[in-house]
C-alpha cells in the first residue's frame, strides 16, 4: 500500500519541462512504483495463453476479480479454443453474464476460438499483427496476451493507464494508440511490460479517477497534478485500497 512520504505536500513549480527533464521524472515514478508493487502483476487469473487471452475479452467493462469469479466454470466447461468453437452460445452467455455484455463477449469468444481453431491451428499466435485480426481482439488485449503469456514487451493502455499518465504528463493524447507511442518512447522496451502493471495497479489503489489519493501519495513530489485530490494525509490514506476493485 502506498504511504506519505517526506516532501509529499509540495508542489513541483511550474516551469517548462524540457525532452530530457520529462524522461528523467518518467523513470524516477517507474522506480518509485516498482519501491510501492514489488509484486505487481496481471490480476487476471490463468494458466495458459488461451485462458488469458479470454480472461482479458471478459475484462472489458468489468473487474478482474468478477472475471476470475467466472473464469474457472467456463474453462472446465471449455478447456481449448476446439471445445469453445463448437459451444452452445447460450451456453457460454449463461457462465460468463456476471461479467456484462455477456451476449457481445460470447459472441467475441466464440469467433476467436474459431479463429484459433481453423486459421492458427488451435493455438494463441505470438504477433501483434495476428492477434487483433481475432474477433474481440484489440491492440490493448493482444498487448496484455503478449507481455504476459509470450514475455513480448508491450504498454497496456486501459483507462487507469490513459488517465495516470495524462496525469503526470507523460502524454496528453486519449486516444490509447498514440498514447502507447508517446508513452513508449520515454521507457526502454524492457520496461513495458511491467511499467503498465505499476501504473494500472497504482491507478486502482492509490489515483482513483474521482478522488485521487494524493495526500497519500509517494509520487506526490513528482506528479504536477498533486491537488486534484484531498491533500490532507487523513483523508487521503481514507481513500486508498488493497486491491483490483475497479
Amino acid at each position: 500500500m502506498a504511504t506519505s512520504t517526506a516532501g509529499a505536500g509540495r508542489i513541483r513549480p511550474r516551469r517548462p519541462e524540457t525532452r530530457t527533464g520529462l524522461v528523467r521524472r518518467a523513470r524516477r515514478i517507474n522506480r518509485t512504483l516498482a519501491e510501492l508493487y514489488p509484486d505487481a502483476r496481471c490480476e487476471l487469473d490463468f494458466e495458459s495463453p488461451f485462458q488469458l487471452l479470454v480472461a482479458t475479452v471478459l475484462s472489458a467493462q468489468t473487474t478482474d476479480t468478477r472475471v476470475n469469479r467466472v473464469s474457472p466454470a467456463l474453462f472446465a466447461a471449455f478447456p481449448g479454443p476446439e471445445d469453445m468453437a463448437a459451444a452452445d452460445p447460450e451456453r457460454i452467455e449463461a457462465i460468463i453474464r456476471p461479467t456484462g455484455f455477456y451476449r457481445a463477449k460470447a459472441a467475441s469468444l466464440l469467433g476467436l476460438a474459431a479463429a484459433l481453431r481453423d486459421r492458427f491451428g488451435g493455438e494463441v499466435p505470438g504477433t501483434l499483427e495476428e492477434l487483433v485480426t481475432l474477433p474481440g481482439v484489440g491492440r490493448k488485449t493482444a498487448n496484455v496476451v503478449l507481455g504476459n503469456a509470450f514475455g513480448v514487451p508491450g504498454i497496456t493502455v486501459d483507462t487507469h493507464f490513459g488517465r495516470l499518465t495524462r496525469r503526470w504528463g507523460w502524454t496528453a493524447r486519449t486516444d490509447p494508440v498514440k498514447a502507447e507511442k508517446e508513452v513508449a518512447s520515454l521507457f526502454p522496451p524492457k520496461d513495458w511490460t511491467m511499467l503498465s502493471h505499476r501504473v494500472i495497479w497504482h491507478g486502482r489503489r492509490v489515483c482513483h479517477a474521482r478522488r485521487p489519493a494524493c495526500g497519500a501519495c509517494a509520487l506526490a513530489p513528482m506528479c504536477p497534478s498533486y491537488g486534484e485530490g484531498p491533500t490532507d494525509p487523513e483523508t487521503a490514506r481514507s481513500l486508498l485500497r488493497d486491491g483490483p476493485r475497479a
